[in-house]
Protein backbone atom coordinates (compact mmCIF):
# COMPACT_ATOMS: atom_id res chain seq x y z
CA UNK A 1 0.00 0.00 0.00
CA UNK A 2 2.77 2.61 0.78
CA UNK A 3 4.26 2.06 -2.77
CA UNK A 4 0.77 3.17 -4.45
CA UNK A 5 0.49 5.79 -2.08
CA UNK A 6 4.03 7.27 -3.57
CA UNK A 7 3.02 6.61 -7.02
CA UNK A 8 -0.21 8.53 -6.18
CA UNK A 9 1.67 11.62 -4.77
CA UNK A 10 2.75 14.33 -7.49
CA UNK A 11 6.15 13.29 -9.00
CA UNK A 12 8.66 15.50 -9.45
CA UNK A 13 9.20 16.92 -13.25
CA UNK A 14 10.43 14.68 -15.53
CA UNK A 15 10.44 11.76 -13.31
CA UNK A 16 10.43 8.62 -15.94
CA UNK A 17 7.72 6.08 -16.04
CA UNK A 18 8.84 2.65 -13.93
CA UNK A 19 8.29 0.63 -17.02
CA UNK A 20 8.98 0.34 -21.10
CA UNK A 21 5.43 2.16 -22.88
CA UNK A 22 6.58 1.90 -26.56
CA UNK A 23 7.63 -2.08 -26.02
CA UNK A 24 5.11 -3.50 -23.31
CA UNK A 25 3.75 -6.19 -25.07
CA UNK A 26 0.35 -5.66 -24.67
CA UNK A 27 0.44 -1.34 -25.21
CA UNK A 28 2.40 -1.59 -28.36
CA UNK A 29 -0.50 -3.92 -29.82
CA UNK A 30 -2.90 -1.48 -28.50
CA UNK A 31 -0.97 1.70 -30.09
CA UNK A 32 -0.54 -0.30 -33.85
CA UNK A 33 -4.03 -0.95 -33.92
CA UNK A 34 -4.52 2.64 -32.93
CA UNK A 35 -2.19 3.53 -35.44
CA UNK A 36 -4.14 2.21 -38.38
CA UNK A 37 -7.64 3.31 -37.83
CA UNK A 38 -8.40 5.68 -40.38
CA UNK A 39 -10.77 7.86 -38.29
CA UNK A 40 -9.06 7.73 -34.83
CA UNK A 41 -6.36 10.90 -33.82
CA UNK A 42 -5.20 8.71 -31.21
CA UNK A 43 -1.46 7.40 -31.68
CA UNK A 44 -1.21 8.98 -35.40
CA UNK A 45 -4.18 11.40 -36.99
CA UNK A 46 -6.53 10.48 -38.91
CA UNK A 47 -6.47 9.33 -42.47
CA UNK A 48 -7.59 11.93 -43.99
CA UNK A 49 -5.44 14.59 -42.04
CA UNK A 50 -2.61 12.59 -43.01
CA UNK A 51 -3.15 12.45 -46.82
CA UNK A 52 -3.63 16.57 -46.45
CA UNK A 53 -0.56 16.77 -44.84
CA UNK A 54 1.60 15.22 -47.00
CA UNK A 55 0.23 17.47 -49.50
CA UNK A 56 1.38 20.22 -48.48
CA UNK A 57 4.60 18.85 -46.84
CA UNK A 58 5.16 18.29 -50.68
CA UNK A 59 4.88 21.91 -51.80
CA UNK A 60 6.58 23.12 -49.00
CA UNK A 61 8.95 20.50 -49.87
CA UNK A 62 9.14 20.06 -53.19
CA UNK A 63 10.41 16.51 -53.99
CA UNK A 64 13.07 17.30 -56.64
CA UNK A 65 14.72 19.44 -54.05
CA UNK A 66 14.61 17.97 -50.66
CA UNK A 67 14.34 14.02 -52.21
CA UNK A 68 16.09 12.31 -49.12
CA UNK A 69 13.85 12.46 -45.47
CA UNK A 70 14.43 11.11 -42.07
CA UNK A 71 10.60 10.92 -40.27
CA UNK A 72 11.73 10.44 -36.42
CA UNK A 73 8.58 8.86 -34.50
CA UNK A 74 7.27 7.00 -38.04
CA UNK A 75 5.49 4.70 -35.80
CA UNK A 76 4.09 2.11 -38.76
CA UNK A 77 4.77 3.95 -41.57
CA UNK A 78 2.24 6.00 -42.51
CA UNK A 79 3.93 9.40 -44.00
CA UNK A 80 6.60 7.41 -45.07
CA UNK A 81 4.99 5.66 -47.23
CA UNK A 82 2.81 8.26 -48.37
CA UNK A 83 5.71 10.14 -49.39
CA UNK A 84 7.43 7.50 -50.39
CA UNK A 85 4.67 7.31 -53.07
CA UNK A 86 5.56 10.86 -54.18
CA UNK A 87 8.77 9.80 -55.19
CA UNK A 88 10.56 10.42 -51.67
CA UNK A 89 13.21 8.16 -50.44
CA UNK A 90 12.52 8.03 -46.53
CA UNK A 91 14.29 6.89 -43.36
CA UNK A 92 12.28 5.75 -40.59
CA UNK A 93 13.17 5.84 -36.77
CA UNK A 94 10.92 4.62 -34.06
CA UNK A 95 11.46 3.37 -30.60
CA UNK A 96 8.29 0.92 -30.76
CA UNK A 97 9.21 -2.00 -32.40
CA UNK A 98 6.12 -3.70 -33.36
CA UNK A 99 5.31 -0.04 -35.10
CA UNK A 100 9.00 -0.91 -37.04
CA UNK A 101 8.26 -4.30 -37.83
CA UNK A 102 4.66 -3.32 -39.50
CA UNK A 103 6.61 -0.38 -41.59
CA UNK A 104 9.15 -2.57 -43.05
CA UNK A 105 7.00 -5.52 -43.97
CA UNK A 106 4.59 -2.77 -45.53
CA UNK A 107 7.53 -0.71 -47.78
CA UNK A 108 10.45 -2.50 -48.69
CA UNK A 109 11.84 0.38 -50.39
CA UNK A 110 12.10 2.76 -47.13
CA UNK A 111 14.52 2.09 -44.90
CA UNK A 112 13.21 1.56 -40.98
CA UNK A 113 15.50 1.66 -37.70
CA UNK A 114 14.58 0.48 -34.31
CA UNK A 115 16.14 3.46 -32.42
CA UNK A 116 15.47 6.08 -30.12
CA UNK A 117 15.74 9.05 -32.01
CA UNK A 118 17.68 10.87 -29.50
CA UNK A 119 20.74 8.41 -30.38
CA UNK A 120 20.76 9.32 -34.04
CA UNK A 121 23.75 10.45 -35.62
CA UNK A 122 23.81 11.67 -39.06
CA UNK A 123 25.95 14.39 -40.91
CA UNK A 124 24.27 16.76 -44.03
CA UNK A 125 22.59 13.77 -44.99
CA UNK A 126 19.00 14.65 -45.27
CA UNK A 127 17.20 17.41 -47.07
CA UNK A 128 14.02 17.20 -44.74
CA UNK A 129 13.11 16.23 -41.32
CA UNK A 130 9.93 15.46 -39.73
CA UNK A 131 8.78 15.01 -36.24
CA UNK A 132 4.85 15.03 -36.20
CA UNK A 133 1.77 14.91 -33.82
CA UNK A 134 3.87 16.88 -31.62
CA UNK A 135 6.07 14.53 -29.92
CA UNK A 136 8.91 17.16 -29.85
CA UNK A 137 7.04 18.36 -26.95
CA UNK A 138 7.16 15.11 -24.46
CA UNK A 139 10.78 15.67 -24.45
CA UNK A 140 12.43 17.55 -21.86
CA UNK A 141 13.97 20.56 -22.04
CA UNK A 142 17.95 19.42 -22.40
CA UNK A 143 16.62 16.26 -24.13
CA UNK A 144 14.76 18.59 -27.00
CA UNK A 145 18.59 20.52 -27.23
CA UNK A 146 19.68 17.45 -27.82
CA UNK A 147 17.92 16.54 -30.70
CA UNK A 148 17.59 20.15 -32.58
CA UNK A 149 21.50 20.61 -32.66
CA UNK A 150 21.40 16.36 -34.09
CA UNK A 151 18.49 17.35 -36.46
CA UNK A 152 20.85 20.45 -37.60
CA UNK A 153 23.72 18.38 -38.02
CA UNK A 154 21.67 15.84 -40.40
CA UNK A 155 20.21 17.91 -42.59
CA UNK A 156 21.77 19.63 -45.68
CA UNK A 157 22.65 23.49 -46.19
CA UNK A 158 19.05 24.89 -47.31
CA UNK A 159 17.05 21.59 -45.72
CA UNK A 160 14.10 21.99 -43.42
CA UNK A 161 12.99 20.53 -40.19
CA UNK A 162 8.80 20.10 -39.74
CA UNK A 163 7.45 19.52 -36.65
CA UNK A 164 4.56 20.57 -34.52
CA UNK A 165 3.72 21.69 -30.90
CA UNK A 166 0.43 22.11 -28.88
CA UNK A 167 -0.74 25.38 -27.53
CA UNK A 168 -2.09 26.88 -24.67
CA UNK A 169 -5.60 26.16 -26.11
CA UNK A 170 -5.01 23.00 -26.08
CA UNK A 171 -4.68 23.20 -22.03
CA UNK A 172 -7.22 26.12 -21.84
CA UNK A 173 -9.36 24.85 -18.42
CA UNK A 174 -7.78 21.75 -17.74
CA UNK A 175 -6.91 21.64 -14.00
CA UNK A 176 -5.28 19.57 -12.29
CA UNK A 177 -7.50 16.17 -11.27
CA UNK A 178 -7.16 12.69 -10.63
CA UNK A 179 -9.80 10.16 -11.88
CA UNK A 180 -9.88 5.69 -11.91
CA UNK A 181 -11.77 3.23 -14.03
CA UNK A 182 -12.02 -0.42 -13.17
CA UNK A 183 -11.22 -2.25 -16.30
CA UNK A 184 -12.80 -5.77 -15.56
CA UNK A 185 -12.33 -7.03 -19.12
CA UNK A 186 -8.34 -6.00 -19.90
CA UNK A 187 -8.14 -2.14 -21.65
CA UNK A 188 -5.40 -0.34 -23.22
CA UNK A 189 -3.00 -0.97 -20.52
CA UNK A 190 -3.56 -4.69 -19.76
CA UNK A 191 -5.28 -7.70 -21.28
CA UNK A 192 -6.29 -8.85 -17.92
CA UNK A 193 -8.49 -6.65 -15.22
CA UNK A 194 -6.45 -3.97 -14.17
CA UNK A 195 -7.45 -0.35 -11.98
CA UNK A 196 -6.52 2.66 -13.65
CA UNK A 197 -5.37 5.38 -11.74
CA UNK A 198 -5.30 8.42 -13.72
CA UNK A 199 -3.76 12.24 -12.61
CA UNK A 200 -3.38 15.33 -14.76
CA UNK A 201 -0.53 17.17 -13.37
CA UNK A 202 0.48 21.07 -14.13
CA UNK A 203 3.72 21.96 -13.36
CA UNK A 204 6.13 25.47 -13.98
CA UNK A 205 7.40 26.81 -17.66
CA UNK A 206 4.49 25.30 -19.62
CA UNK A 207 4.70 21.67 -18.04
CA UNK A 208 1.81 19.09 -18.03
CA UNK A 209 1.79 15.55 -17.18
CA UNK A 210 -0.93 12.57 -17.58
CA UNK A 211 0.05 10.21 -15.42
CA UNK A 212 -1.38 6.87 -15.13
CA UNK A 213 -0.88 3.91 -12.26
CA UNK A 214 -2.08 0.67 -13.58
CA UNK A 215 -2.00 -2.18 -10.82
CA UNK A 216 -3.05 -5.90 -11.97
CA UNK A 217 -5.06 -8.74 -10.79
CA UNK A 218 -1.70 -9.73 -8.89
CA UNK A 219 -0.74 -6.43 -7.57
CA UNK A 220 1.90 -5.78 -9.78
CA UNK A 221 2.04 -2.05 -10.15
CA UNK A 222 3.26 0.00 -13.33
CA UNK A 223 3.56 3.81 -13.63
CA UNK A 224 3.58 5.60 -17.48
CA UNK A 225 4.30 9.39 -17.41
CA UNK A 226 3.51 11.36 -20.66
CA UNK A 227 5.27 14.78 -20.34
CA UNK A 228 4.43 17.46 -22.33
CA UNK A 229 5.04 20.94 -22.64
CA UNK A 230 2.65 23.83 -24.78
CA UNK A 231 4.38 26.71 -26.70
CA UNK A 232 3.61 29.87 -28.48
CA UNK A 233 5.92 31.49 -30.73
CA UNK A 234 7.74 33.39 -28.78
CA UNK A 235 8.36 30.57 -26.15
CA UNK A 236 9.19 28.38 -29.26
CA UNK A 237 11.67 30.97 -30.80
CA UNK A 238 13.13 31.42 -27.83
CA UNK A 239 14.28 28.00 -27.63
CA UNK A 240 15.67 27.48 -30.84
CA UNK A 241 17.19 30.89 -30.67
CA UNK A 242 21.05 29.28 -29.82
CA UNK A 243 20.51 26.66 -33.02
CA UNK A 244 21.48 28.34 -36.38
CA UNK A 245 18.82 27.88 -38.42
CA UNK A 246 18.18 30.67 -40.80
CA UNK A 247 14.33 30.99 -41.31
CA UNK A 248 11.30 30.11 -38.78
CA UNK A 249 8.13 29.62 -40.29
CA UNK A 250 4.65 28.88 -38.16
CA UNK A 251 1.44 27.40 -39.39
CA UNK A 252 -1.52 26.01 -37.58
CA UNK A 253 -0.88 22.80 -37.99
CA UNK A 254 1.13 20.13 -40.41
CA UNK A 255 -1.89 20.72 -43.38
CA UNK A 256 -0.32 24.47 -43.43
CA UNK A 257 -3.76 25.62 -42.15
CA UNK A 258 -2.36 29.56 -42.04
CA UNK A 259 -1.32 30.64 -38.07
CA UNK A 260 -4.12 31.49 -35.33
CA UNK A 261 -3.58 32.53 -31.91
CA UNK A 262 -6.72 30.02 -31.65
CA UNK A 263 -5.26 26.66 -32.91
CA UNK A 264 -4.55 23.92 -30.43
CA UNK A 265 -1.43 23.23 -32.64
CA UNK A 266 1.08 25.02 -34.07
CA UNK A 267 3.57 24.11 -36.56
CA UNK A 268 7.25 25.11 -37.07
CA UNK A 269 9.36 24.99 -40.62
CA UNK A 270 13.28 25.49 -39.73
CA UNK A 271 15.30 26.15 -42.77
CA UNK A 272 19.29 25.65 -42.05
Amino acid sequence: MSKIIDYLKKPKVYTKSSCKFWDDEHISEQMLKAHLHPEWDAASRNFNFIENSVKWISETAPVDQFSQVLDLGCGPGLYANQLNKLGYQVTGIDFSKRSIEYAKEHNKQNTYYYQNYLDIDYENEFDLIILIYCDYAVLSPSERMILLNKIFKALKKGGKFIFDVFTPIYYKGKTESTNWSLNEEGGFFKPNPHLCLEAHYIYDNNIRLNQFVVIDEKDNIDVFRIWDTYFTKETLTNEIKSINFKNIEFYSDVCGKPYDLQHETMCIVLEK
